[in-house]
């Protein structure tokens, strides 16, 4: 009799362990849903975060450029940078 049996569950195991299966799935899907906080945060994009940190680091360098930059002292007036050689 076992023998018959478990030829019979061989050949027949999809159409057993499927429904089994189905009923399982359907189980934890809706536990998962209870459970769990569906809930997503925004995130921005990655390329948008790029261009923010690629536009806030720019800008940090020109403010450090503007820091650096030495004040411009003429050694001559200025009506004399200009002068025909004549009125040398």
């Amino acid at each position: 009799m076992w023998p018959v049996f478990f030829a019979a569950l061989r050949s027949y195991a999809p159409y057993i362990t499927l429904p089994f299966a189905a009923v399982v799935g359907i189980i934890g899907y809706n536990l998962e849903n209870w459970i769990s906080d569906k809930y997503t945060p925004y995130n921005k994009s990655i390329q948008e975060q790029r261009t923010e940190r690629l536009v806030e680091e720019e800008r940090l360098e020109a403010a450090q450029n503007v820091e650096k930059v030495e004040t411009v002292r003429y050694k001559a007036s200025v009506l004399d940078t200009n002068l025909s050689p004549s009125l040398q």
